[in-house]
């Protein structure tokens, strides 16, 4: 089991996901969100992170000169594409920076499952995510869960985490149901938007690992 923290804003943030024992930290460069950070705060935060841990960072629709501005100054090891990025986007993208690309698809029916096998076809990782309620100002970190059971027993070319809506107290259900090996949160371990509750974070990862020990029925393993 792999678990992202995302939405980190401090140096602070990062050494308490790090010690629960988080193997991806993310940094939000979207400005609508309560979690975005300046290039100079996610640079001072990334630094943080010590060797072994993946530094993310979630654009949504950046254009080029941002992604450019951002890893000039920020230790990223993987790009986070959380808004309309086409497959061709992705691949400009992963070409331009030289890094892994993650892309974030959203959920809301079995319809939308063709816009997931598309992004996996091009992107080396795919969060698979809740679709943001009609209306919402973010494309993510909106608390909002999908029907898990959408996804239960397929398996896909290329590694995802799980997102949307996890709390400590439902990422184990989460787990059971789509097999998932990896798990991404964010809003689900705070205790005021924007802001990170340490206690819910190592409540998080424990749940998490302890649901993978407990074991998933061989039908519902999935990548990786």
């Amino acid at each position: 089991m792999r678990v992202k923290i995302c939405g980190l804003t401090s140096a602070e943030q990062v050494h308490t996901a790090v010690a629960a024992g988080a193997d991806y930290v993310g940094f939000v460069f979207f400005p609508r969100s309560p979690r975005a950070l300046s290039i100079r705060a996610a640079r001072a935060a990334a630094l943080a992170a010590p060797p072994g841990v993946a530094k993310v960072a979630l654009t949504v629709d950046a254009e080029d000169a941002l992604l450019d501005a951002i890893l000039a100054e920020v230790p990223i090891d993987i790009l986070q594409l959380h808004g309309a990025e086409t497959p061709a986007r992705v691949q400009a993208v992963k070409a331009q920076s030289g890094l892994a690309v993650m892309k974030a698809v959203g959920l809301a029916e079995a319809a939308d499952l063709a816009e997931l096998d598309r992004q996996m076809r091009v992107a080396d990782q795919v969060l698979v995510d809740a679709k943001p309620p009609r209306g919402a100002a973010r494309p993510g970190g909106n608390a909002v869960a999908f029907d898990w059971r959408l996804i239960a027993g397929r398996r896909w070319p290329v590694p995802w985490l799980l997102a949307g809506g996890l709390t400590p107290e439902n990422v184990a259900e989460a787990i059971r149901l789509t097999g998932a090996r990896q798990v991404d949160v964010s809003s689900g371990v705070e205790d005021a938007p924007g802001h990170k509750d340490p206690a819910r974070i190592t409540a998080f990862i424990e749940a998490a690992h302890r649901a993978t020990r407990a074991g998933v029925p061989p039908s519902l393993s999935a990548s990786p």
